[in-house]
């Protein structure tokens, strides 16, 4: 490759691609805005840097940009503006990929929620079967890197940002595991968003979507070669739960109280991966030998503790209202800490099915009115104690708060439904707080003040 491609962004997406395309002889430019002037320090010799570009360099054959950085972008639009291709990491993937003699073959994963757990769970399901497998894209792991590696298969993550930009992928087999409204501001609307997700599709040889959500269903409706999975009994050439096992036709691949994380949306999750996993040929064992070695990550239906009686789950990844429906209905009893930022999304519908749950309510953060009006309507009789903005450290306020309401035998669960951003850095430090204040009032809470 000898073309001119500027490379937008500095991070780890950002280094991986300017490695890659020096490895294949392009001359490149990167460029991050002002305030991150100091992220283009220690780039291989030869790599031009230059901060604030407001349009690419004379010359510039190619753009690739980091996956955070929208369409509406000055530097970007500009590009559009004077006929130069803007791709993201995961196209150029793809390409360099497509021109080795044996190409890797992609089993990738979309959809609102759910796409980190259902992608680890195919990375162990592919790695029990002896299969070199790596999880890459949005789980961490840049997907140039894992095509450089030379892995032959790859469990890929893709969120609707990377999606946008990528137009020749052509999975082997691909999914949506479910699809609700989540970075609106970034798209545009609802129908970009959609549009995005729906682009993992396009030449798939196997569309895999869920029969029990409504825009997987439409979006995989046109491909030729589809299966469906559903939490209900499976249709014939369905994946789906009966017997208390997920099954595929006559075979039986687990029992569904052996999925973890638990819950309804984590055993879709499950058939998800079971599904492009006998895709590509793995035997119902390694399904289930896969999914029993599967480890959660951090922050995700994650047990901390389980104190006198109470079991004090942290979900903090439920950052929006239809993540946080699937932890919230994996539970019995439970004592809700939620909010955070909700970006105007509505809370009442959630709060209406989720209300015979509740044994009582924490709120947390910068849009407690919404989740306090909404249990008002649909759970009047359910406690609420609101932590005070000024409260020095909100998530220990929050756990004592919750411990005085749990009895013996409920979960206190931290499910916000919300985004973190306006008390912490991220959903990863929200989640980690929680934790720690758990461990660290252990003797507070080990004596609830509710009865169970």
């Amino acid at each position: 490759m000898t073309d001119r491609v500027l490379v937008a962004g500095a991070g780890v997406t950002g280094r991986s691609v300017v490695d890659a395309l020096v490895e294949l002889g392009a001359r490149v430019t990167v460029t991050v805005p002002e305030s991150a002037a100091g992220q283009l320090a220690g780039f291989p010799d030869g790599v031009a840097t230059e901060a604030g570009l407001a349009a690419p360099p004379a010359g510039t054959d190619l753009v690739v940009t980091s996956p955070g950085i929208p369409p509406t972008n000055p530097l970007l639009a500009a590009a559009a503006a004077a006929g130069i291709e803007v791709i993201g990491e995961v196209e150029l993937a793809w390409r360099i990929a497509a021109a080795k003699p044996a190409p890797p073959t992609w089993l990738a994963i979309t959809g609102t929620d759910g796409k980190t757990t259902t992608v680890g769970m195919l990375e162990a399901i592919l790695r029990a079967a002896g299969i070199d497998a790596v999880a890459c894209g949005n789980v961490g792991l840049p997907v140039v890197d894992a095509v450089r590696a030379g892995h032959p298969v790859l469990a890929v993550e893709l969120s609707s940002y990377q999606l946008h930009w990528q137009s020749s992928l052509r999975a082997g087999a691909a999914v949506v595991l479910n699809v609700a409204d989540d970075h609106l501001d970034w798209h545009g609307g609802v129908e970009p968003y959609v549009e995005a997700k729906a682009r993992i599709y396009t030449g798939a040889r196997l569309a895999v979507h869920n029969a029990d959500d409504p825009v997987s269903t439409r979006l995989a409706a046109s491909r030729p070669n589809r299966v469906s999975f559903t939490l209900g009994a499976p249709a014939p050439g369905q994946y789906g739960v009966a017997d208390g096992w997920l099954v595929h036709g006559d075979l039986r691949l687990l029992p569904a109280a052996e999925v973890r994380p638990a819950g309804p949306h984590n055993v879709a999750n499950a058939l998800a991966a079971a599904a492009l996993a006998r895709a590509a040929g793995v035997s119902p064992e390694h399904v289930r030998a896969g999914l029993n070695a599967y480890e959660p990550p951090e922050h995700r239906v994650q047990l901390v503790a389980d104190i006198g009686g109470v079991r004090w789950i942290n979900d903090s990844k439920a950052t929006n209202t239809h993540a946080a429906h699937g932890s919230l209905t994996a539970f019995e009893h439970v004592v809700w800490i939620a909010g955070g930022l909700l970006h105007g999304a509505p809370v009442d519908a959630l709060v209406a099915e989720v209300a015979p749950r509740l044994r009582g309510t924490v709120l947390i953060g910068a849009d407690q009115d919404a989740f306090a009006a909404a249990l008002a309507r649909h759970a009047p009789d359910v406690p609420v104690h609101r932590v005070r903005s000024g409260d020095d450290e909100p998530m220990i306020s929050a756990v004592r708060a919750a411990g005085a309401m749990a009895g013996h035998g409920d979960v206190v669960l931290l499910a916000p439904a919300a985004k973190s951003h306006d008390q912490f850095a991220s959903y990863v430090h929200r989640g980690t707080a929680f934790t720690e204040a758990v461990h660290a009032t252990a003797g507070a809470v080990a004596e609830p003040g509710r009865g169970g």
